[in-house]
């Protein structure tokens, strides 16, 4: 028999994005078992979401934890019931043999985690981003972010998850990079495996972090302190430097995005993230404009 599934949806104030987001997660091909589990962090619940079919259940629950994305999560990794737990965020959709194929690579990989890629839609522009086992490394992560590798994307071991991985960061400022800092702990646990295609579609352009860059300067410096591999590589490090100076500039900081371009520019030189905040802090071009142009091209800062 196929391992049971349990998808954790965290939401809030979106109804019709979350509509769609369940229905794509019990329209899956899986022979198995699936059950979702709806997080509502600082809004109603609602029950009319609550169904049992064979097969197939939704729960509607409480964040009982820290609010936020982190702490809803959490709520739902507890509740869960399932061999395998997945996770989905309320404006992203699965594509119909997401759940078979990440399955079966589990098995033959003999993992504890396995991603695959996404299909990028922000306003007309339609992008795949697909990782490789190489990229989902803990050393290329840390240099690189590897937004294919989403949270949206993501099928773990519950045992795993809850031993040797560990819940998601609730202390991370506002939440920021909580699945950033989660997947680095996965690949710190155990190869990851990788199911080289799109199979989920993300929207962006829906974030509530897109404009809240004292949370994300703030929570960059976090990552930095909990995760050593940063700090042992010059250019892992001058990545996260490079973006906390393009927060900075965007915050209306000129001088301190200055300095900490200085000190990303020392780190490596290449860092391009430095030289979009210089031009951001100098004013030749808004920080709006850049994440507009980066999100046309399915990437981010």
């Amino acid at each position: 028999m196929n391992p049971s599934v349990t998808a954790v949806v965290p939401t809030r104030d979106r109804p019709e994005l979350l509509k769609a987001a369940v229905e794509a997660i019990l329209g899956q091909e899986y022979d198995g078992d699936i059950e979702v589990v709806v997080v509502h962090d600082q809004s109603t619940v609602d029950d009319s979401l609550a169904l049992s079919l064979p097969g197939r259940r939704v729960r509607a629950i409480s964040n009982t934890r820290s609010p936020g994305l982190a702490g809803a999560r959490n709520s739902g990794i507890l509740a869960a019931t399932g061999e395998l737990v997945a996770f989905c965020d309320d404006d992203d959709e699965w594509l119909p043999d997401k759940l078979v194929r990440q399955v079966d690579a589990l098995g033959s990989a003999r993992a504890d985690t396995v991603v695959t890629g996404i299909t990028v839609l922000y306003a007309d522009h339609e992008v795949s981003r697909v990782p490789t086992a190489a990229s989902v490394r803990l050393g290329q992560l840390v240099r690189r972010r590897v937004m294919e590798a989403h949270p949206s994307t993501v099928l773990v071991r519950r045992s795993a998850l809850t031993e040797r991985i560990g819940l998601v960061d609730e202390d991370i400022p506002g939440s920021y990079g909580e699945d950033y800092d989660w997947i680095l702990r996965a690949a710190e646990a155990g190869n990851l495996a990788v199911v080289e295609a799109p199979l989920v579609k993300v929207r962006w352009g829906q974030s509530l972090f897109s404009q809240k860059w004292q949370t994300i300067h703030d929570a960059l410096g976090y990552l930095v302190d909990k995760h050593p591999a940063f700090r042992q590589d010059p250019r892992a490090l001058a990545r996260i430097t490079g973006q906390q100076a393009f927060a900075l500039a965007a915050l209306g900081r000129r001088r301190d995005a200055a300095r900490a371009a200085a000190r990303t520019l020392r780190s490596s030189p290449r860092e391009r993230r430095a030289y979009l905040a210089l031009a951001v802090a100098s004013g030749v071009v808004s920080a709006p404009r850049v994440l507009d142009l980066a999100h046309r091209r399915g990437r981010g800062i």
